[in-house]
């Protein structure tokens, strides 16, 4: 069976990571099959929004350690095409909305995977944390997207401690978005995923940019940089139609084809 499964229906494409024998550990074949997906999904105007999920009941258990035992290079061996840091950057860049659907355990790099999703919903007695410690590891990639979602009071407990926590405390800690009994799950990606069909697919690629460059940009470059794109989509031609549609209180044409 595939590692990756997809499935594309309404606009919304599902990601699966099927490797349920391994946890859903990031392995090299698990990583270049998902960053294989993530192309495809960046390229088909048929994709309007991505949900991550999972087979099994394990979202991801981080690195594959039996791939890892006994390598020096950081597990970019010379056969390795993709790595970690390139899957998280992906969600990152990707002018698509990526939303996590997170229906199992979630700890070390499956931290990241959660935390890189645009928006995260969890069940809430799925078991989450930063483990890396208690096998003399460091949660290193993943503090780049972690860090600046927690206090650092709370970043430096779990890190340090190596402790699993619950879904309910990971949305606490705001490392995913929402936690839900597992009942709930799908109705409340469901109303996520409603809600970002009703966007323009430019909003969204704009809005993403926003949230990526912005926070890194002085205060007086950033004003300059978000007026001109303001004004660049103002005169889109999407924006002209969800102006008129809004005057004459009709859905916007991109609102029908989810």
């Amino acid at each position: 069976m595939a590692l990756v499964e997809t499935d594309l229906d309404g606009g919304v494409l599902t990601v699966t990571l099927n490797d349920t024998e391994r946890r859903n550990a990031l392995s090299r074949d698990l990583v270049s099959d998902l960053v294989a997906t993530l192309d495809d999904a960046d390229a088909d105007d048929a994709v309007r929004v991505v949900i991550l999920t999972n087979a099994g009941t394990v979202f991801c258990a981080g690195a594959n350690l039996a791939e890892q035992s006994g390598r020096s290079d950081g597990g970019q061996s010379a056969g390795r095409t993709v790595g970690m840091a390139e899957v998280f950057s992906r969600f990152r860049t990707s002018p698509k909305p990526y939303v996590g659907r997170i229906a199992g355990h979630c700890v070390a790099g499956g931290m990241g995977l959660a935390a890189a999703m645009d928006i995260s919903i969890g069940v809430e007695d799925a078991t989450f944390g930063f483990t890396e410690v208690r096998i003399g590891m460091a949660p290193a990639m993943i503090s780049v997207l972690c860090l600046p979602k927690m206090r650092e009071a709370d970043a430096r407990a779990a890190f340090l401690r190596g402790n699993r926590f619950s879904g309910a405390e990971a949305a606490r800690l705001g490392l995913i978005t929402q936690a839900v009994p597992a009942a709930e799950l799908d109705a409340a990606v469901d109303a996520v995923v409603a809600d970002l069909l009703l966007a323009g697919p430019g909003a969204i690629a704009a809005s993403k940019r926003l949230l990526a460059e912005v926070p890194a940009m002085a205060v007086d470059d950033a004003f300059a940089w978000t007026q001109q794109l303001s004004a660049e989509l103002f005169t889109s031609e999407e924006a002209k139609e969800g102006m008129a549609a809004y005057l004459e209180k009709r859905p916007p044409s991109w609102a029908s084809k989810g």
